[in-house]
């Protein structure tokens, strides 16, 4: 699995973390606020196939995930936010004329972080927003699991390891009609077992608009919006004991078409994040795609 992939994994469960009356992005964070006092709970499955594999050993690579994130506004500006993924590994590769298949599931590693409001400027029918965010990774996950051939290598381990922090802002924009949100974002991991994942940088741009119904009224209870969202990930090169792996790290682009059923209190979601581009670092697997399914729920 390269960086770009461990990074959706890693960043998923934080993309909507508005109230549930609102629609935002599937993939990455919002700067819409949560109330104070409000909580906010959001679980994402995440299905992701990486078969694109440049070299002879035909590896094929599955993961299917669950990633369960707790939202707190504590202040009108402030909100907190928790994250703990669980996901099953399965990879499959060609060595010495014979299949190979090595599989591992388990918790991952918990990510904590906070969001400020900083900037807000609201209107009659809209409201703009800024808000950056920090958040810290600690190795909650079991890094040391083996099977028969052995430990398995770090893209099949639940957890890293290794501490680690994202940061970055977020900027929003919503109206009645349609929103827009816009965030950049840098993840920085640890070292451990003499291995380091590398650090990826994204730029991420999402737009949602209502499909339905198409002019609002007294006592519309829930509304379907569409999305188009793009993922820009830049990954540096992965390295053990100091050395980089030249076959890691890389840029990928993804581009992701959305739906959302908005109700008051809850919200049903969908999307399909397609590579449209990928120039990754020597024979690094390339990624088919990632389909992110999942509801939001406020109380």
């Amino acid at each position: 699995m390269n960086a770009a992939s461990r990074s959706i994994l890693a960043l998923g469960a934080l993309c909507a973390s508005a109230g549930a009356t609102n629609a935002a992005p599937l993939t990455f964070n919002t700067a819409l606020p949560i109330s104070q006092d409000e909580w906010i709970l959001r679980e994402q499955f995440v299905s992701m196939k990486n078969t694109d594999d440049p070299s002879p050993m035909n590896r094929r690579m599955k993961v299917s995930g669950l990633m369960t994130m707790l939202g707190y506004g504590v202040t009108r500006d402030f909100a907190v936010f928790g994250v703990l993924p669980y996901a099953d590994k399965r990879l499959e590769v060609n060595t010495g004329g014979q299949d190979v298949s090595r599989r591992q599931a388990g918790f991952g590693d918990a990510l904590f972080m906070g969001r400020y409001t900083a900037y807000e400027d609201n209107a009659i029918g809209h409201t703009f927003r800024i808000a950056p965010f920090l958040g810290i990774k600690a190795p909650t996950g079991n890094d040391h699991a083996s099977d028969r051939f052995g430990r398995l290598p770090p893209m099949l381990q639940p957890g890293s390891g290794s501490w680690g922090w994202q940061g970055g802002a977020v900027a929003s924009f919503q109206s009645l009609d349609w929103g827009a949100d816009v965030q950049l974002a840098y993840q920085s991991n640890g070292k451990a077992n003499g291995f380091r994942a590398g650090a990826v940088t994204r730029l991420d741009l999402s737009v949602q608009r209502r499909l339905w119904p198409g002019t609002l009224g007294e006592g519309v209870p829930s509304f379907l919006y569409g999305g188009l969202e793009a993922n820009l990930l830049r990954a540096a090169k992965d390295s053990l004991n100091g050395v980089d792996d030249p076959d890691s790290g890389g840029t990928t682009l993804f581009l992701t078409p959305t739906l959302q059923y908005v109700t008051r209190k809850w919200v049903l979601e969908v999307g399909v994040q397609i590579p449209v581009s990928q120039r990754l670092n020597g024979t690094a697997l390339g990624n088919d795609y990632v389909l992110t399914s999942g509801f939001r729920l406020n109380f």
